[in-house]
């Protein structure tokens, strides 16, 4: 059973940070991890996702330049580091994977495998 499990989140200002945390198990086989998010009143959509030794590919350009997403496969890790938040940022984030040899992509029925969600809240 593949296990994907979150922690993180949180309430932050305007213009603060975040770390969100994802653990996989199997990293290294999963091959894609994305990263969605669902905000209040709306579907879940497509933020981010990264392939082992690759760099991001960034499917929602308000969050390029502001999130980064690290990979340690050694650790079965994968960190979502937000900076320069925004009240708009607010929603329930979500890390996802799939089957080996599986790439990114930026639809949510190519994943298999869901974290729990982790809530995100800014606002001053």
């Amino acid at each position: 059973q593949v296990r994907v499990v979150q922690s993180g989140g949180g309430l932050a200002q305007p213009g603060g940070s975040l770390r969100l945390s994802c653990e996989v198990s199997d990293l290294l086989f999963r091959y894609a991890v994305g990263w969605f998010r669902q905000a209040p009143g709306k579907g879940r959509e497509a933020l981010l996702c990264a392939e082992p030794s690759a760099s991001s590919t960034y499917y929602d350009e308000s969050v390029e330049g502001r999130f980064t997403m690290y990979r340690d496969d050694g650790k079965n890790m994968v960190f979502l580091d937000m900076n320069n938040l925004k009240p708009e940022d607010t929603a329930v984030y979500y890390c996802a994977t799939d089957d080996p040899g599986n790439s990114c992509s930026p639809y949510l029925e190519e994943f298999d495998y869901w974290g729990q969600g982790a809530q995100v809240t800014v606002s001053s």
